[in-house]
């Protein structure tokens, strides 16, 4: 991998990560842009807990341009982009509309593929590398900033999640604080070491799942599984079977069979409803330790958490999605519609030939 940073226009940093090591990354940002102002702010909830992202400025930002005026699409002659180049194999940039900003932390685009048709099923075992490659050097990058506690990786895939880009892409948050979901995991983490005498839940959450039948698809290095507790329809979580805090810690052969497990496991995802249907809608969420403090959480080290990656769809059967309704978006309990059970045998059914 050969990584290029730069500068576009405006001042926000752009990075290329190349396959081939005489890639030449030299192209100049010849938009007139003047410098991004935000106004990002944390606002913190004390009655649950947890903290609100205020950013008013990202009511301007660009929203379901034609495909031949996609920002993420390389530039072409004298239609300019936010990649100056005219291909690229994965680029990462400084969000220009971002919900967390200085202080607040920072938000990044991650462009999978300069294909404005493609989707990260269609990258190749190589490409995919590339993406966890890049995944992996900004969660370093981004760790060491003074602001931020906790980085995520991240998908939102189909105009259902809300994706307002066609283009194929992924973004990353990095936090200045332990997000709520995350310290769910930690609080039940500590509980279940105190009640067992040291035992880790991650290590015995996963021990289950590889004996029972929600198993969808194993390598030597990964496993994927719907949880007994899903929350959506169709629920994979996806864990390395050697424990890591973050996506720094996996190790060379991990890193080589990750992408064909994950590539066939987002084709499986698309025939889940059968042939003739739309690309299934979907959110793929990397789950790291944060890189904060964590005395809060008594007798947790970083050590304890377990890397994993969520994905689910929105979509419940065919042409119906699932919504968050009074039960869900009120009180925050879950229901959901397909047995976990069920969601797994369709999930094997559907295996590549």
């Amino acid at each position: 991998m050969k990584k290029t940073s730069t500068r576009l226009a405006d001042g926000r940093e752009l990075i290329y990560y190349d396959l081939r090591d005489d890639a030449v990354r030299d192209a100049v940002d010849r938009r007139p842009l003047e410098r991004t102002h935000t106004t990002s702010e944390i606002r913190r909830d004390v009655l649950l807990g947890d903290s609100v992202a205020v950013a008013s400025h990202r009511q301007g930002r660009t929203y379901h341009p034609p495909a031949d005026e996609c920002p993420l699409c390389p530039t072409q002659g004298d239609r300019l982009s936010e990649i100056p180049d005219s291909s690229y194999d994965v680029v990462v940039f400084e969000n220009r509309f971002p919900s967390l900003a200085g202080d607040s932390g920072r938000c990044e685009v991650v462009c999978f593929t300069s294909d404005h048709d493609a989707s990260f099923a269609d990258l190749t075992v190589e490409q995919a590398r590339l993406v966890l490659d890049a995944w992996t050097d900004r969660t370093s990058e981004l760790s060491h900033l003074p602001s931020v506690e906790q980085v995520f990786c991240f998908e939102n895939r189909g105009a259902e999640i809300g994706v307002t880009l066609g283009h194929p892409h992924g973004q990353i948050y990095a936090y200045p604080f332990t997000t709520p979901r995350t310290a769910l995991m930690l609080r039940s983490l500590a509980a279940h070491k105190e009640a067992t005498g040291g035992g880790n839940l991650f290590d015995a959450v996963l021990e289950r799942e590889l004996a029972g039948e929600r198993v969808v698809l194993e390598g030597d290095h990964w496993v994927a599984f719907v949880p007994y507790a899903a929350h959506w329809p169709y629920e994979v979580h996806l864990y390395p079977k050697r424990r890591v805090p973050d996506l720094l810690a996996l190790d060379e052969a991990t890193r080589t069979e990750f992408p064909q497990v994950y590539l066939e496991l987002l084709r499986r995802f698309d025939r889940i409803f059968g042939e003739g249907e739309p690309p299934t809608p979907y959110i793929a969420a990397w789950h790291q330790a944060p890189f904060g403090a964590l005395e809060e959480f008594e007798g947790v080290t970083r050590d304890d958490f377990a890397l994993h990656l969520e994905l689910f769809t929105i979509r419940r059967t065919s042409g119906k999605l699932k919504f968050l309704a009074g039960s869900e978006s009120g009180m925050s309990v879950f229901i959901n519609d397909v047995p976990p059970e069920r969601a797994a045998e369709r999930l094997r059914e559907v295996a590549s030939s």
